[in-house]
């Protein structure tokens, strides 16, 4: 049995961009012994019935570069690019269908408003899965400070404004609070 058997024996790793594909690579690459059994998923959103927000042929030259971020990272990988209205239960699914021993992403950062408009899709993933769900640290983040960061959005969550002034405009300047 080698070092990694069991939970990422089969991972499925699920990657939205080719950005977002080289930092996922990057916090699996130390657990994989072997890569031909990684199986990589990118779901091309569809927008149900309304025009698709991207051409097709855009969204499917960026999974190949998602695709190829992960190759050069670990090697030689299964792929699997999909398409979907639902992205948590389209790789739920790809989960069920590549018999994988859990589903692995790396989080990406935002604050509420962007979990807000994405439907939180790393949530879903926890809650909604029927396999283990791993969420690996982003290589490419300092996590000094991350149990502070959190802190303060769990405060905000529960109701408290202690956070807001921290938070700034898109200029990156401190958000007045409005006693001026």
């Amino acid at each position: 049995m080698s070092e990694h058997e069991g939970l990422l024996a089969r991972p499925l790793l699920a990657v939205a961009n080719a950005p977002d594909a080289k930092a996922s690579a990057r916090a699996l690459a130390p657990y994989v012994d072997d890569p031909q059994r990684v199986v990589v998923v990118s779901v091309v959103e569809k927008a149900g019935g309304a025009p698709d927000k991207a051409p097709m042929e855009e969204v499917e030259a960026e999974a190949e570069r998602a695709f190829d971020a992960v190759r050069e990272v670990i090697g030689p990988v299964e792929t699997d690019l999909r398409y979907g209205v639902d992205v948590v239960e389209t790789i739920i699914e790809a989960g069920r269908e590549h018999d994988a021993s859990a589903i692995v992403f790396t989080p990406r950062s935002g604050g509420r408003l962007v979990r807000l408009l994405t439907g939180d899709v790393a949530l879903s993933l926890v809650t909604e899965s029927d396999r283990p769900v791993v969420a690996l640290p982003d290589p490419d983040t300092d996590h000094e400070g991350a149990t502070e960061r959190y802190r303060v959005e769990d405060e905000e969550e529960s109701g408290g404004d202690e956070g807001d002034a921290d938070e700034g405009d898109a200029d990156g300047e401190a958000a007045s609070n409005g006693d001026e």
